[in-house]
């Protein structure tokens, strides 16, 4: 195994990659496109989040204007936003649970907060479907990045016990690939742990105001359930 010099140009990260065992070069590669997907994963996300609050404001906007809920619901309809599904969803078991004679208020209640319950838990699914690619990130890359690091500082001793010699020029090569890899592992780590924070937080923000949307158009068809009776 030859050490290459500690120039600066292989003290460089290139030059760190490339003069690299296979083995780390493989971590370093592992984690390099774990920071990519991650920071795909930050941006689109940001972008999604922010357009599903702006379509919250909006629909409840249009919601407290509207004078009739079954006209406001012909106008909604085929929206594809989450709250405009949680709406249609407690529409639609309105309509089945008082289409017949007799009516089970109780049971109706029950069914609708049931539905729309259900609605949003399955919206609030498919918003935060991509954290857990986060979560996993921010746990394990550091301890990728550690590996890469045990085995580049293995390799520096492999290289002291081949030259019988711990100079500089025989060990820094192999330590600063290993620290090298662990930076990359902290790399990926750092903006995936922070951005998992975050946008758990804004999912959880998401969820409460649907929860708020859909308590009170529950109330609104009670309401209306005590005025037919």
């Amino acid at each position: 195994m030859e050490f290459i010099s500690t120039d600066a140009a292989t003290m460089s990260p290139i030059g760190l990659f490339l003069q690299a065992d296979w083995v780390v070069r493989a971590v370093m590669i592992g984690l390099l496109l774990a920071s990519l997907w991650t920071w795909t994963i930050i941006l689109s996300f940001g972008f999604r989040v922010g357009s599903v609050r702006k379509a919250i404001d909006r629909f409840e906007s249009e919601y407290r204007e509207a004078d009739d809920i079954d006209e406001f619901h012909r106008r909604a309809a085929g929206r594809e936003q989450p709250i405009a599904r949680v709406f249609a969803a407690g529409v639609t078991e309105w309509r089945r649970s008082t289409s017949g004679k007799a009516i089970d208020r109780e049971g109706t209640r029950e069914r609708l907060a049931t539905a729309m319950g259900a609605t949003i838990a399955n919206e609030i699914d498919k918003l935060a479907d991509r954290l857990n690619f986060l979560a996993t990130i921010a746990s394990a890359a550091p301890f990728i990045g550690l590996f890469g690091t045990v085995w580049g500082i293995m390799r520096s001793f492999t290289g002291i016990a081949k030259e019988q010699s711990s100079s500089l020029a025989v060990v820094a090569p192999g330590i600063a690939e290993a620290l090298f890899a662990t930076a990359i592992g902290l790399f990926a780590a750092i903006p995936a742990l922070i951005a998992y924070n975050r946008y758990s937080h804004a999912v959880n923000r998401v969820e409460a105001r649907l929860n708020r949307f859909a308590d009170g158009f529950h109330a609104t068809l009670s309401r209306r359930l005590e005025m037919e009776a």
